[in-house]
C-alpha cells in the first residue's frame, strides 16, 4: 500500500505577501464586473523555429502529444530531434537534450520549477503529471534564459490549463482510456472546464496502472551476467522484467477570476506515484507531491508596457525508497518555493520583449532510516535570485533576439553534517566540507535569422550559460544503489560555463519543409562524476568523485517533411548525432547514439494511419569507465485511428503498436547499472478511446 505523508502549503511570507500586495493594487485598477474581455496569454510565447524566439524549439501538442504520450516525460519526448531519455525503467525517465541531462536540463510546470529531486538521480521520477497536459515545450537559447541560467541543454516545460486565462464560453472537457498489452497497462484520464459568472473552473485527474513489462531475449546484455561493474551481482531474466512496474494517480483543481483587463487564478495538485527500480538488486519508490500555484496577469498596466504577470508556486515533495524485501531504507523531502514577475513592454526602437525577476528557495532532506544519518546528500538549503531581459526585433528580412540573465545562487548545507568514514580499497577520496557556497552567474544569448527568400531562412546564435554546482555535486557522500556507485562530492567546485554556437538553415513554406541545425557547445569547468578506481568495501561499489574539466559537445540534427500534419499523404525524414568529449582526451559518459528515421502518414475522412521507423546506431564512443558498446536497434511503430463527431462529442478510437519487431533496445544514456541488465519494453499493442466535447 502507498503511504501518503502529510504535507501542507508553507510558502515563504515574502513570496506570498509580494504576490498578494501587487495583485491587490493591480486588481483595483483594472477589474471590471460584467461581460469579460478574455485574455489569451501563452505561457512561454515560444514558437517553432524562425518565428518568435529564433533558437530551434519544439512544441508537442494535440494529437501528436496523444500519440507520443508515455508513462514518463522522458519516454514521451525520447524520439524528438536532439532528445533522448535516461530510460530508467517504466516509472522514471528524464529527457536528455543534446547529450546533457540532470541539472543541465531543467523541467518546469507552467513556467515554474517542478520542485522535485529528479535531477539528483536517474531513479527519481519527474513529479509533473503529463496525462492531461495541453502541450510540452522544449526551449533553448534566449527563450530558456527567461526561466533559468544553468540549462545548457535546454528547458522542458509541461503546460496545463488549470489556471484559465480566458473565460470558457461553455462546459468542455475530455476523457481518455487505454489498455496496453506489454505491461497489462490500464490508463484513464479526464478533464472538465466550465464557467460560473466570471469564474473559470478546472478539474483534471488521471490514473495509470502498469505491471512489470515484457521484453525480448535476455535481460542481461548478450546474456552475460558477469559484466565488470564492481558491487553488482549479475542476474538474467526472461519474459517480464522484475521491478519495472509503475502506478500513478493525480488530481488537479483550478479556479480563475477573469476580468476585462486581467485574470487571477489559483490551482492545487496532488500526485502519487509508486514505481519499481529495475536494477539487479531491485527495489521500489513511493513518491508523492502537493503543489499550489498562483497567477495574476494584467494587460496594459502602465504606459509602455503591454502586460505584467506574477506567478508563485509551492511544492512539497517526498519519496520513500524501499529495498527488494519491502523494508523502507531512505526518505527524501524537498520543499520548494518560487515566484517570478514578468513585464512585457511595447515596441521600443524596433524591439519587443520581457523584463523580469525570479526568486526561488528549496530545502532538501535525505535521511537514511537505518543509520539516522543523511543519505547521499546532507540537508541543504538552496536560494536563487535572478533578473532577466529578453528582446526580439524584426527589420524586413532580418530577425534578431538577445537575452541577458543574472543569477545569484547560494548553497547552505547543514554545517553539523557528520561525514562518516567508510573503508575504501584503493585511493581514499577527498571528503567534502559542509561549507556555504555563493555563486554569481551571468548568462547571455544573441541570435539572428535572415529570411533570404520567401520561406527560406538561415540563422546564427551564440549562447553563454553559467551554472552553479548542485548540492549533490558539492556535498554528496554515500552509497548510491541505483547507479552502483559510492558518490563523493567536491565542495570546491567552481561554476560551470558553456559557450554554444549554433547555425540553422530552414525552409518553412510550401508542402516540402526542412530544417537543419549544427552546433558546438564548449564547456569550461564541466562537472562530472569521475570514477577514481577505488571501491567501497561494504558494497564493492566504484567510488566516484565530482571533478571539473574542459569539454566539447558537437552535434547536428535535421528533418525534411512533406505535407506534414495535413490531409492526404505525408512523409518525414529525420536524424540527429551528438559527439561529446573531454578536451584532454576521452569521451563524455552517457552520450546518445546517432539516429536516423522515417515516417509516413495518411489522413482522410476521419482516418489517420502512420508508420515510424528509427534506426539507433551502436554506441561505442564510451567513457573509459563505461562497459559496452551499446547495441544498435531497429524501432518500428505504427498507429491507426478513426475520429467522428457524435452530437457534441468528438470521438477517436485508436490503436498503437510499438516496437513491432520486438527489438532489444538499450539506451546509451541509461546508467550502466540498468543499461546492462534491463532492456526497454518489447512489442506493445495499445488500444484506446478518447472523447472531446
Amino acid at each position: 500500500m502507498m503511504n501518503h505523508p502529510n504535507s501542507g502549503f508553507k510558502p515563504s511570507i515574502f513570496y506570498f505577501a509580494t504576490a498578494v500586495a501587487i495583485t491587490a493594487v493591480l486588481s483595483d485598477a483594472v477589474f471590471a464586473h460584467g461581460e469579460a474581455n478574455p485574455l489569451q496569454i501563452d505561457v512561454t510565447g515560444s514558437q517553432e523555429g524562425g518565428q518568435g524566439i529564433l533558437i530551434p524549439s519544439k512544441i508537442v501538442a494535440g494529437d501528436e502529444l496523444q500519440n507520443k504520450l508515455g508513462n514518463t516525460l522522458g519516454a514521451t519526448l525520447a524520439n524528438e530531434l536532439g532528445v533522448s531519455a535516461t530510460g530508467f525503467g517504466a516509472g522514471s525517465s528524464r529527457p536528455v537534450i543534446r547529450g546533457l541531462d540532470g541539472p543541465r536540463v531543467q523541467v518546469l510546470q507552467n513556467g515554474l520549477s517542478v520542485g522535485d529531486v529528479s535531477s539528483i538521480s536517474p531513479d527519481h521520477a519527474v513529479a509533473s503529471p503529463i496525462q492531461n497536459a495541453r502541450q510540452i515545450e522544449i526551449l533553448r537559447g534566449a527563450a530558456a534564459l527567461m526561466y533559468g541560467s544553468g540549462s545548457s541543454g535546454g528547458l522542458v516545460n509541461v503546460v496545463n490549463d488549470r489556471i484559465h486565462t480566458n473565460l470558457p464560453t461553455e462546459v468542455s472537457g475530455a476523457a481518455n482510456t487505454s489498455y496496453d498489452t506489454v505491461s497489462n497497462g490500464r490508463a484513464a484520464s479526464g478533464v472538465i472546464d466550465a464557467a460560473v459568472g466570471n469564474i473559470a473552473l478546472h478539474l483534471d485527474t488521471a490514473i495509470n496502472n502498469n505491471n512489470n513489462y515484457r521484453f525480448p531475449g535476455n535481460s542481461a546484455l548478450d546474456g552475460n551476467t558477469n559484466w565488470a561493474i564492481p558491487g553488482i551481482q549479475g542476474v538474467n531474466y526472461t519474459g517480464k522484467l522484475p521491478y519495472s512496474f509503475t502506478n500513478q494517480n493525480n488530481l488537479g483543481l483550478g479556479a480563475s477570476y477573469i476580468g476585462a483587463q486581467a485574470y487571477t487564478g489559483v490551482s492545487v495538485e496532488r500526485m502519487n506515484h509508486n514505481y519499481g527500480i529495475p536494477t539487479p538488486e531491485g527495489g521500489f519508490i513511493q513518491q508523492s507531491q502537493n503543489r499550489y500555484d498562483f497567477q495574476h496577469q494584467t494587460r496594459n498596466p502602465f504606459d509602455g508596457f503591454s502586460s505584467i504577470k506574477i506567478s508563485v508556486a509551492n511544492s512539497n515533495y517526498n519519496h520513500t525508497e524501499f529495498a527488494s524485501d519491502g523494508v523502507a531504507a531512505t526518505i527524501w523531502k524537498n520543499v520548494a518555493n518560487e515566484a517570478r514577475i514578468d513585464l512585457t513592454h511595447q515596441e521600443l526602437m524596433g524591439f519587443k520583449g520581457n523584463i523580469g525577476a525570479q526568486w526561488s528557495a528549496s530545502s532538501l532532506n535525505a535521511n537514511d532510516l537505518n543509520s539516522g544519518n543523511f543519505s547521499i546528500v546532507p540537508n541543504t538549503k538552496s536560494n536563487s535570485n535572478a533578473l532577466f531581459l529578453i528582446e526580439e526585433g524584426k527589420w524586413g528580412a532580418l530577425q534578431t533576439n538577445f537575452g541577458l540573465r543574472y543569477n545569484q545562487v547560494s548553497q547552505s548545507p547543514n554545517t553539523n553534517t557528520d561525514y562518516q568514514s567508510p573503508v575504501f580499497t584503493g585511493t581514499t577520496p577527498t571528503t567534502p566540507t559542509a561549507q556555504f557556497r555563493n555563486f554569481n552567474l551571468f548568462s547571455s544569448s544573441l541570435g539572428g535569422l535572415w529570411n533570404f527568400a520567401h520561406g527560406y531562412g538561415t540563422g546564427l546564435s551564440y549562447t553563454v550559460s553559467q551554472r552553479a554546482p548542485s548540492p549533490q555535486e558539492l556535498y554528496s557522500y554515500g552509497i548510491h544503489e541505483s547507479t552502483a556507485t559510492y558518490d563523493v562530492g567536491n565542495s570546491n567546485l567552481n561554476k560551470e560555463t558553456s559557450h554554444n554556437l549554433e547555425y540553422t538553415l530552414q525552409k518553412t513554406a510550401g508542402l516540402l519543409k526542412a530544417k537543419a541545425n549544427l552546433y558546438v557547445n564548449k564547456f569550461n569547468n564541466y562537472i562530472y562524476a569521475f570514477y577514481t578506481g577505488a571501491y567501497e568495501t561494504q558494497t564493492g561499489f566504484s567510488v566516484t568523485q565530482a571533478q571539473q574539466a574542459s569539454a566539447t559537445i558537437k552535434g547536428a540534427e535535421g528533418e525534411i517533411t512533406y505535407n506534414w500534419n495535413q490531409t492526404g499523404t505525408a512523409a518525414r525524414l529525420f536524424g540527429d548525432i551528438v559527439r561529446g568529449s573531454f578536451d584532454a582526451g576521452g569521451n563524455l559518459p552517457l552520450q546518445p547514439a546517432p539516429r536516423v528515421g522515417a515516417e509516413i502518414a495518411h489522413q482522410k475522412n476521419g482516418w489517420l494511419t502512420s508508420t515510424t521507423y528509427i534506426y539507433g546506431f551502436q554506441q561505442n564512443r564510451l567513457a573509459s569507465w563505461e562497459v559496452g558498446p551499446t547495441p544498435s536497434y531497429n524501432l518500428l511503430n505504427a498507429t491507426l485511428s478513426y475520429s467522428e463527431k457524435i452530437n457534441r462529442v468528438n470521438w477517436t478510437a485508436y490503436a498503437l503498436v510499438k516496437n513491432i519487431l520486438n527489438q532489444e533496445i538499450r539506451y546509451s544514456t541509461t546508467p550502466m547499472a540498468v543499461r546492462l541488465y534491463a532492456p526497454q519494453p518489447g512489442r506493445s499493442f495499445m488500444v484506446g478511446l478518447r472523447g472531446n466535447f
